[in-house]
């Protein structure tokens, strides 16, 4: 019964029905001063005590909100219209409005019974003023009672589908609005990752490789060669370059490597995914930025896979460093899947991106799994022959 909750159209039934109440009384006051009733007087006061109570509930905010208000409201509201029934055999009309009130006010199990009596009210109200005992003495009341059950229960209905699908129309903005930043952020990282790869293998390499040339060109000349200062110059404009090569890449890590070791990242990824633990084994070496990132975006993509396909409980990632390689393996509990005839490609990070991967760093990948067996994605990498010093 709040006003600032109806639409428009509702506001418009709402002042109706309110002139239909007014009316009905109006109607029934007028009638018994016309048919010179005895009792005309105290048909015109009930008449006026329903009103009352009626415009009392109307402009009462808790009767729209509070089920206790609102059965308290309609069973004063229903006693005045009983005594004016009582008095008068034209208080039988204003049972349609009242119909519609104790449809829209109380839950469905108080809702219909009160109809029901309220029907019963009215045709006894007739029969007890004297009215004709025929058929149209029940059909009225009732038919009444049915038109408004069903125009309320319709309504309900069709409020019921529009308010989900405005909640279905919010959630797919949303959901829009999350891909479309999720798309944005993913492009931007994958624009770091490739652009920190090619200043990695192309320019650091380069610059790595003129370094060693122009030393080994130094030390095949005479101290005192003319040639040789510049050459060391050369040398160290190189080695200079070389170290900014490198922060670069350092600055275009992923976030999850930005602060901290490949370790760190993965003991991150693990506490962010339900069930999946994160162990390590063997002595830590520093990777090259590129080993870093394809280890750690194969375990996303393997625990990705875990939680969207595999509906495993529990995942172990283990990072293990060996003498001449480092290796990766998730293993997880789920329902597990014929990897012959796995999908050729999910989506770009899938198990062919994972191997892409691994294959680009001259390491290997496998993948064990039967159905209703789980998981265990294998990955390898060769330390490269710096030592694990490069970056």
């Amino acid at each position: 019964m709040d006003p600032r909750s109806l639409t428009p159209a509702l506001r418009v039934l709402r002042v109706c029905l309110h002139l239909l109440m007014a009316g009905l009384l109006a109607l029934a006051a007028v009638r018994a001063f016309t048919d010179d009733a005895s009792n005309a007087p105290a048909v015109a006061l009930a008449a006026a005590a329903v009103g009352g109570v009626y415009a009392l509930g109307a402009a009462w905010p808790s009767v729209g909100t509070s089920r206790t208000a609102a059965a308290v409201w309609l069973g004063g509201l229903g006693a005045a219209w009983l005594v004016l029934l009582v008095l008068s055999p034209d208080g039988l009309w204003t049972a349609f409005p009242l119909y519609f009130l104790q449809l829209h006010l109380l839950p469905p199990r108080w809702a219909l019974p009160s109809v029901a009596a309220t029907a019963g009210a009215a045709i006894a109200g007739y029969l007890l003023h004297g009215g004709p005992l025929n058929p149209g003495a029940f059909i009225g009341p009732l038919l009444g009672a049915a038109v408004a059950v069903a125009t309320v229960l319709g309504y309900q209905a069709l409020y019921r589908e529009s308010e989900r699908r405005r909640r279905l129309i919010e959630e797919l903005i949303a959901t829009r609005a999350e891909l479309a930043e999720a798309e944005r952020t993913a492009g931007t990282l994958a624009e770091r990752e490739r652009l920190a790869r090619e200043i990695h293998d192309t320019l650091a390499q380069g610059l790595s490789s003129i370094q060693l040339l122009l030393r080994a060109a130094g030390r095949t000349l005479p101290a005192d060669a003319p040639a040789a200062a510049h050459i060391e110059q050369a040398r160290q404009a190189a080695q200079d370059n070389l170290a900014e090569a490198r922060r670069f890449v350092r600055e275009l890590t992923p976030p999850d490597l930005e602060h901290g070791s490949l370790s760190g990242a993965l003991e991150r990824l693990s506490s962010r995914t339900p069930g999946a633990r994160f162990s390590a084994s063997g002595t830590p070496v520093v990777l090259p930025t590129p080993y870093e990132v394809a280890l750690l975006r194969i375990a996303q993509s393997a625990l990705s896979n875990t939680i969207r396909h595999a509906g495993a409980g529990r995942a172990e990632i283990t990072l293990s460093f060996m003498d001449t390689a480092v290796a990766l393996d998730v293993v997880d509990d789920g329902q597990g899947f014929d990897p012959v005839r796995a999908p050729a490609a999910d989506g770009g990070f899938g198990l062919p991106a994972m191997r892409s991967r691994a294959e680009s760093l001259g390491g290997t990948f496998a993948v064990e799994s039967a159905p209703g067996q789980g998981t265990a994605v294998a990955v390898t990498l060769p330390l490269p022959a710096a030592g694990g010093t490069a970056r």
